[in-house]
């Protein structure tokens, strides 16, 4: 939970409060898409083939945040000494995307989603 509390409190700033049995914030705005995603086509996004290497924990969900700056949030991921498992990519919809594991084996997508902010519509 400690590791938890640093990454999605600290690193990327999410208001959460509580102990070291559960973690929650209710000052997070809404969600704006929700999706189900395969580990198939994860695997594919991540690493180039259809699947999960054995080396790392296979995750059993994923989330996004969408930041105004992704390139600036690998870097001070990188800062902090997280391994990324794509770094600042530019996807072939439109979004740009760095993606990595978070402390309990969540798939973390940090993304700049134009579709999303009403951009090219």
């Amino acid at each position: 939970m400690e590791a938890a509390r640093a990454f999605y409190g600290e690193t990327l700033g999410l208001p959460l409060t509580g102990d070291a049995s559960y973690l929650a914030s209710d000052a997070v705005e809404g969600v704006k898409h929700f999706a189900v995603w395969p580990l198939q086509a994860a695997a594919q996004s991540c690493f180039g083939k259809d699947d999960w290497p054995a080396d790392f924990p296979m995750p059993r969900g994923w989330i996004e945040f969408d930041v105004e700056d992704v390139a600036a949030a690998t870097d001070e991921l990188v800062e902090r000494g997280y391994e990324l498992l794509v770094a600042d990519r530019l996807e072939p919809w439109g979004q740009r995307v760095t993606r990595l594991l978070g402390p309990e084996g969540l798939l973390v997508g940090i993304t700049y989603t134009p579709h999303l902010r009403g951009e090219g519509e």
